[in-house]
């Protein structure tokens, strides 16, 4: 009976704070989702091209605006740098995309309190500071060479991963037209629950964990753990421990917000939980994708660099809340105490419900549950790709079971919806870049915005190349460079002076 009991006890603590949490985290998603809708991939990367300080700003205000799973912001960075936004620029971009979103600071509010929120988001934009500091001064021209020949060989990876090279926005047409049509309600359903499903793992993990450890770790154990019998060497220690943890923890994203809760309690100094939230990038399955993304070495230098900013950064924050006297002394925790009541939490959790509802109606009804399933099977080795022109899935033909022809092509699909999508107006979608005599072999294909299909010149080895087609681009002054391959891209990036010279080349060609 005791085992029972400790078990419903840390099962009541979770449910408690995911009841607590429940409509920001809806909110949230619904916010991304709605963006998604509206901006895409290319056009990001257009915005990222060049290492500046536009460039950076840039990358912080898209990120902050985007999805705010850990394993698709990594995999939309790589897509990003693919298609010819910077090294840094990309990873800018990942760290804000987990770290400076709005839910994130909708679930710091209610489980810990305004102070947080606001250190969060200045811890945030400090360690997006340090991070591009410290890019400029250690990241070797060499190490993003092999990294960028890395990344454009197309490694397939996990279903959180393959979620960030789809590109479902909805691009022609008024912004406010776009953002409220019946399409766009479409679109945004399936981006809710293509979030909520990369998400779930981490989120239920995140919250069953933290139930378990509020529940049986006695607060003296976290006490002596955390030196908070030192104030001074707890202000040290914890900022330095706190990313550990995290890594080892294997949970990202918003899933680690309710550890902080349970670390904060414990005794955790305040910049330590900073720097613990940080970290969800460099837990371990996701240095594991950037070894697979950009090889060793740059798994090892994001690893050093970004847990130097994240150290750092919850080190001066914190002090700095300290020295101002916004930091909370008090680390009780009231969500620990707090029952399900009528009250305003309740309401708009049941609201949330109800437009779940109605969403998931909308998913299922048009062909969501066939995009997860599609989604989740994960092509054959050496298998040939090409991309659903509705949805901007990557499709294996040998076993996409919709397909359709038009103007002697032949396209395929993920799902019975994307199909019936493009039979009411296939002249819409055929101009897009994705029949079969365009394919990739070993390679995830992200969508885009239309735009006019124009031949280029690759300006290292004079190939004609497909704007609409190609995988690697340069931004120099302005203009627009493509490549061939992810060599030439390299060959062009160490000495862009000397292959400039081909106006054929440029965007206005």
């Amino acid at each position: 009976m005791f085992v029972v009991g400790a078990i419903l006890h840390a099962l009541q603590i979770s449910f408690v704070m995911i009841w607590e949490v429940f409509w920001p985290l809806a909110f949230g998603f619904l916010l991304s989702a709605m963006i998604q809708t509206v901006v895409s991939k290319r056009a990001v990367a257009g915005a990222l091209g060049r290492p500046d300080l536009k460039g950076f700003v840039l990358s912080l205000g898209l990120g902050a605006a985007s999805s705010s799973c850990s394993y698709a912001a990594v995999a939309v960075a790589r897509s990003l740098f693919r298609k010819g936004a910077s090294f840094v620029n990309a990873i800018i971009f990942e760290f804000a995309s987990t770290n400076l979103v709005f839910e994130l600071g909708l679930v710091l509010l209610i489980l810990l309190g305004w102070q947080f929120v606001a250190a969060e988001f200045a811890g945030g934009l400090l360690m997006a500071v340090l991070l591009w500091i410290l890019f400029r001064l250690t990241l070797g021209k060499r190490l993003v060479e092999d990294a960028s020949r890395q990344a454009g060989r197309g490694v397939f990876g996990s279903t959180h991963e393959a979620h960030g090279e789809m590109d479902m926005s909805i691009t022609d047409g008024p912004f406010l037209a776009r953002l409220f049509s019946p399409r766009a309600f479409t679109a945004i359903s399936h981006s809710f629950f293509m979030d909520l499903n990369a998400l779930y793992v981490d989120l239920g993990l995140g919250f069953l964990i933290a139930g378990a450890l509020a529940a049986w770790v006695p607060s003296s154990w976290w006490q002596a753990f955390f030196l908070t019998d030192n104030p001074t060497l707890n202000e040290f220690w914890s900022p330095l421990i706190g990313p550990v943890i995290s890594m080892l923890s294997f949970v990202c994203s918003v899933g680690n917000v309710p550890l902080a809760v349970v670390l904060w309690n414990g005794g955790i100094s305040f910049g330590g939980v900073i720097s613990f939230i940080f970290a969800d990038l460099i837990i371990l399955p996701i240095l594991n994708i950037y070894r697979k993304y950009y090889g060793g070495r740059m798994s090892l230098y994001l690893l050093a660099v970004s847990y130097v900013a994240m150290a750092l950064a919850g080190f001066l924050v914190g002090g700095a809340f300290q020295l101002l006297g916004l930091a909370p002394t008090n680390h009780q925790v009231t969500v620990f105490e707090t029952q399900p009541a009528w009250n305003y939490t309740t309401f708009l959790d049941l609201a949330f419900l109800a437009l779940i509802a109605v969403m998931a109606w909308r998913f299922v009804t048009t062909g969501g549950v066939e995009m997860l399933r599609a989604h989740s099977r994960r092509p054959d080795e050496g298998a040939t790709l090409v991309r659903d022109p509705v949805c901007g899935m990557t499709v294996d033909p040998a076993t996409a079971t919709e397909k359709a022809e038009y103007g002697g092509e032949t396209y395929h699909f993920c799902s019975a919806a994307c199909r019936s999508a493009f039979d009411k107006d296939p002249a819409r979608y055929a101009a897009q870049p994705v029949h079969e005599s365009h394919t990739h072999t070993m390679t995830q294909i992200s969508g885009g915005e239309m735009e006019r299909q124009q031949s280029a010149i690759d300006p290292v080895c004079g190939m004609t190349v497909d704007r609409d087609h190609a995988e690697y681009r340069s931004f120099q002054e302005g203009e627009t460079y493509y490549f061939c391959s992810a060599g030439c891209k390299s060959t062009f990036d160490k000495d862009p002076s000397k292959y400039v010279g081909h106006p054929e080349n440029r965007t206005g060609g």
